[in-house]
């Protein structure tokens, strides 16, 4: 993140196409649910710190399971919506993570669908091993898969030239790459984290946009929902998203 950008353009849905959205009905009903269920058996007592928190929608899934939540977030329109949303069960922080300055240390500190927004990833995961990690503390990392089955039919059908491409709507939401598990853990490692966990969030075949006109219909079912959530720990690498759970590691 720098100075330069606007994070609260970055947010806006760039066309009317529904395949360009910054956020999918898929992505709300779906993933979060599974990501919780991922990320629930490592949870610790204690604090929490989200770093992105968007307008919210996320974070409010963590309030049965922590009561001292802190969010920092760069856009302050989604900052304003979040707090509508979630009122006084969470502390908000408008500022970027090169700069910001924490009052603590936390216990568990969720990263979600925003590494691939920064502009120096291996920085910001530094502070968080060096600076906002306690000690014991746990990482939750989640990034879009570049090897998930949507993206490479669509390198296959030429809508996109390689797997870890960043189309053009990709780029006007902030993103900066799209990581694989080899070079997610590669920057893990960088800033001196401790990769324990490694797995995949739901097996993933279609692109959003088509999830979210499926899920209008009857045709998916919970239990193949749950089946796609269960088959993408066994096929990590095309999963719609990639999860490391790291651990803190010795300051560099």
């Amino acid at each position: 993140m720098n100075a330069n950008r606007d994070y609260n353009k970055e947010l806006e849905d760039s066309s009317n196409a529904d395949h360009e959205k910054y956020g999918y009905s898929f992505d709300f009903d779906v993933m979060h649910p599974y990501q919780i269920k991922s990320f629930e058996p490592f949870f610790l007592k204690g604090s929490l710190l989200e770093l992105g928190s968007f307008k919210g929608n996320f974070t409010s899934r963590f309030l049965p399971y922590f009561d001292d939540i802190t969010c920092v977030e760069a856009s302050d329109v989604a900052i304003a919506e979040a707090e509508k949303k979630l009122g006084n069960h969470v502390k908000f922080i408008n500022a970027l993570f090169e700069n910001v300055t924490l009052p603590k240390r936390y216990d568990n500190i969720v990263l979600t669908h925003v590494l691939e927004h920064l502009d120096d990833p291996i920085f910001v995961l530094k502070r968080i091993n060096d600076e906002w990690l306690a000690p014991g503390g746990r990482l939750f990392l989640v990034c879009p898969n570049a090897n998930a089955p949507s993206r490479q039919i669509a390198v296959k059908m030429g809508l996109i030239s390689h797997n870890s491409a960043v189309t053009s709507a990709e780029a006007d939401h902030g993103h900066r790459c799209t990581y694989s598990l080899d070079t997610l853990d590669r920057d893990a490692t960088a800033a001196g984290l401790k990769v324990a966990y490694r797995s995949g969030i739901f097996f993933k075949a279609l692109a959003n946009f088509q999830w979210d006109r499926l899920l209008k219909t009857d045709i998916i079912s919970k239990e193949y929902l749950d089946g796609c959530y269960k088959l993408g720990q066994q096929y990590p690498d095309l999963c719609s998203s990639i999860f490391l759970m790291c651990e803190r590691g010795d300051a560099r």
